[in-house]
């Protein structure tokens, strides 16, 4: 039998991947032309150019030996230090090779940090909506997750229930912007606000609270928007990366954590970071995505292209009437369920051929996320069966 705690995450498994399988069963007895699936974060873009010229240009010059074995369990030194020195000229921060641990993306990157720092019992604070699998993560290693409420319509943290969810037994802090799944980008004020607030908790409870950076959507970034980076405004700080959305390679999962060098037993942390991602079955992050990534770091997909995406989507909801956040970054429009029924929203939206996501997986009920990140063909293609489902709600 499976254990208990595996029974729960089957449970409880992601209301994301159950709705993209459902579109997979429904493009089989529709057409996937008449299937308008939003559920996955799945990039629609092809990588850049530069990312298999560097696969080419590594199969063709390195030793097959080499480039296929094993290396550090942090990664490759010198791909540790182009990230330090990427990250370094464009934040103006100060890595060197051991605050860079490559990783098997975001996900795995999260989870050797967490696996890293906590006993059982202590508690990571997230901020609502945040990306379900969080309670997961946290789940693995016996932590507790605490829930900051949503603060909407801005969906900026609310900074005294911040304060209140702090306590003696917080070790951890997530943050994820621009965020999954409202598209929102946290200030330099939220930024400075959530730093302080965790400073005094700790000198409160004499305890040190990591910060850990989720960033996957660092660079999709809007218009004249900005994405201050979290790691500047606070000594704590660990930086989680994924090159899945800024280059496409959701698939080939690789990524990064980044350690501030202020960090608390910054020594031990780093070891931990290498030890846990042997201890937890990567061993390493894949090597030859390692060297090719590192050859791209300032390579990115065609922003303008989501951003498109959104205009057009956010057409189609202003037509309807339905109630949307504005998104700064990431692919994805959070829109309010007329009703306050995000399940049932969701439920009558697939009738009409409609695959969102309810939000309450996200802890933010009576929201829905739709993904942009499809073709613009897929969001033309959706404007009837929108105004539908608004048809069912708004007259």
């Amino acid at each position: 039998m499976i254990s208990e705690k595996m029974r729960n995450m089957v449970k409880n498994s992601s209301a994301i991947r159950a709705m993209f399988e459902e579109g997979k069963k429904l493009a089989a007895l529709y057409g996937a032309e008449n299937v308008y699936d939003f559920s996955l974060g799945n990039p629609n873009l092809p990588a850049p150019a530069e990312v298999a010229e560097a696969l080419k240009s590594e199969i063709d010059a390195c030793d097959a030996l080499t480039l296929h074995g094993y290396m550090s369990n942090a990664g490759y030194e010198d791909v540790r230090q182009a990230v330090a020195d990427n990250l370094n000229a464009r934040f103006g921060t100060d890595y060197t090779v051991p605050c860079i641990v490559m990783s098997v993306g975001a996900a795995g990157g999260l989870n050797v940090f967490l696996k890293a720092v906590l006993d059982p019992g202590d508690e990571v604070v997230v901020i609502a909506p945040f990306f379900g699998e969080y309670a997961n993560y946290v789940a693995n290693f016996d932590g507790k997750l605490v829930v900051v409420p949503p603060n909407p319509p801005t969906f900026q943290p609310d900074v005294k229930a911040f304060e209140k969810a702090l306590t003696a037994k917080t070790k951890a802090v997530i943050i994820n912007t621009p965020n999954n799944p409202t598209g929102v980008i946290y200030d330099e004020n939220t930024l400075n606000a959530l730093a302080d607030a965790m400073r005094a908790a700790q000198a409160r409870f004499g305890t040190t609270i990591y910060l850990l950076s989720d960033e996957p959507y660092r660079e999709l970034v809007f218009g004249s928007a900005k994405q201050p980076y979290p790691a500047k405004y606070y000594e704590n700080a660990v930086s989680g990366y994924s090159f899945s959305k800024s280059l496409s390679l959701a698939g080939e999962r690789i990524g990064y954590l980044a350690v501030n060098r202020e960090c608390a037993d910054f020594d031990d942390l780093v070891g931990a970071l290498g030890v846990a991602t042997r201890v937890l079955g990567f061993v390493n992050s894949p090597s030859l995505i390692q060297r090719a990534v590192a050859k791209c770091l300032n390579a990115s997909v065609d922003v303008g292209f989501y951003e498109k995406n959104g205009a057009a989507l956010k057409k189609i909801m202003d037509e309807c009437g339905f109630e949307y956040v504005e998104p700064q970054g990431a692919f994805y429009l959070f829109v309010k369920a007329p009703d306050g029924d995000d399940a049932a929203f969701c439920a009558e939206a697939k009738k009409h051929r409609l695959l969102l996501v309810p939000a309450t997986g996200f802890g933010c009920k009576g929201w829905v996320r739709i993904a942009y990140c499809v073709s613009p063909a897929t969001i033309e293609g959706s404007r009837a069966s929108f105004k539908a489902l608004a048809k069912q709600y708004l007259n």
